[in-house]
């Protein structure tokens, strides 16, 4: 008997791949296999020169994804449970240096290690109603695949400590509010919103985007000095371009022209 891939990945004419977590059975639950799978796309897709962006969902009308599959965690050794913790922090890295914007298109509740996949993409869009969260501490476990670590970046340490210790989930707009996600819609209109929002991000050059979001995310680790000088390294690769000179001449053509106007 055939069974239905976990990750499923289809790319439109405009070179915007869409990954598709599959397992509405269990809620779009993240288990060893399904990490795997997504890595390898992640990796196809990194490599394809065709694709411009990505939009990361996930099947159904209820889950983005509900986190780890707790079937396979209740019998899992301690030393295995770190493996499939390491394994996921490799799949979200992956995402997050993709060098392509990535959009989580939260179709439903995005809870745990959902919340953590989406954490590491570059925009977030949620669906009104939505919950959120990192409900791990409730069942004695830890956001062991990078949530301790980008929740606090997105929404500061002091919000990041009282969702990661007390196991609050919230709804798309408290999210949006605080940062967590960028946008929240009503239903009807997630696919419309990520393809406007990935509308403007691709009317821009690719290489700008690029390193602009390489600099924000390597000076993070940082020293303030340390970070500017990277976002200086960036402006000068980026003026190397033809994008670069194009858009100077565009600039001041325009300029001209209201000046003669």
């Amino acid at each position: 008997m055939s069974h239905a891939s976990p990750v499923l990945c289809e790319t439109n004419a405009r070179g915007i791949a869409l990954v598709t977590l599959n397992r509405p059975a269990v809620r779009n639950a993240l288990d060893p296999y399904t990490l795997e799978r997504l890595s390898a796309v992640i990796a196809a897709l990194r490599e394809d020169d065709a694709v411009r962006a990505v939009v990361l969902t996930g099947t159904g009308e209820t889950t983005f994804s509900a986190g780890a599959e707790i079937r396979f965690l209740s019998t899992a050794a301690p030393l295995d449970v770190r493996a499939f913790a390491l394994q996921a922090v490799e799949v979200t890295t992956r995402i997050e240096t993709l060098g392509k914007p990535v959009v989580a298109a939260l179709n439903g509740d995005t809870l745990g290690g959902g919340l953590e996949i989406a954490e590491a993409c570059t925009f977030r869009v949620a669906v009104e109603g939505a919950r959120l969260g990192h409900p791990e501490v409730r069942i004695g476990a830890v956001a062991g695949f990078g949530g301790t670590t980008r929740l606090a970046r997105l929404i500061g340490k002091g919000r990041a400590t009282e969702l990661l210790l007390t196991g609050r989930t919230i709804d798309a707009t408290e999210a949006v509010e605080i940062g967590l996600v960028h946008r929240a819609v009503p239903r009807v209109r997630l696919m419309d919103e990520v393809m406007s929002l990935l509308d403007e991000v691709l009317a821009c050059s690719p290489d700008a985007v690029r390193l602009s979001w390489d600099a924000l995310h390597r000076g993070q680790d940082l020293s303030v000095a340390e970070s500017a000088a990277l976002g200086a390294d960036a402006f000068g690769l980026v003026a190397t371009t033809p994008a670069f000179r194009q858009g100077m001449r565009r600039f001041l053509q325009r300029s001209d022209r209201v000046v003669a106007g």
